[in-house]
């Protein structure tokens, strides 16, 4: 006994079409397609959003707005969320924070200034938003950006 031998059972077969073979098929004289019209026709294949030559619905709509194809999307971390997983650490890299579970290692990370930190560190990231590089200085610590 061989897989291919085992399954679909013959029960579990339905016979195909036979189209066009008289009237006593079920399937005879226009085989199915009605009568007339662009469906019944030979090679009738109607493309999406065709509307019968009328101008079609995507093409009537005006096209708006733009996506930047270079936006760099971040993954964004507060210091909250810092002080609240390092508070007994003096060095933040992002290897820290990927390993924490704080953010995905698909995206780069962006430390943004919600939230307090009060204690110094030093702090790797892509990127830092203006707050939140301030209240890490104000706090005695540093923020450094990775390059790229």
């Amino acid at each position: 006994m061989n897989l291919h031998e085992i399954y679909p059972f013959e029960e579990d077969t339905r016979p195909r079409k036979r189209l066009g073979r008289g009237n006593g098929s079920g399937l005879g004289k226009t085989s199915g397609k009605g009568h007339k019209g662009q469906r019944s026709r030979a090679g009738a294949s109607i493309p999406a959003g065709f509307e019968g030559g009328q101008m079609p619905l995507q093409r009537r709509l005006p096209k708006r707005g733009f996506k930047n194809p270079f936006r760099v999307k971040y993954t964004p971390v507060n210091l909250s969320q810092l002080s609240e997983f390092f508070a007994d650490k003096k060095e933040i890299s992002i290897d820290d924070l990927y390993a924490s579970g704080i953010c995905s290692k698909n995206f780069p990370v962006k430390i943004l200034g919600t939230g307090e930190i009060g204690f110094p560190v030093k702090i790797t990231a892509h990127s830092f938003s203006k707050p939140a590089a301030k209240k890490i200085a104000d706090a005695g610590g540093t923020a450094t950006a990775l390059e790229g």
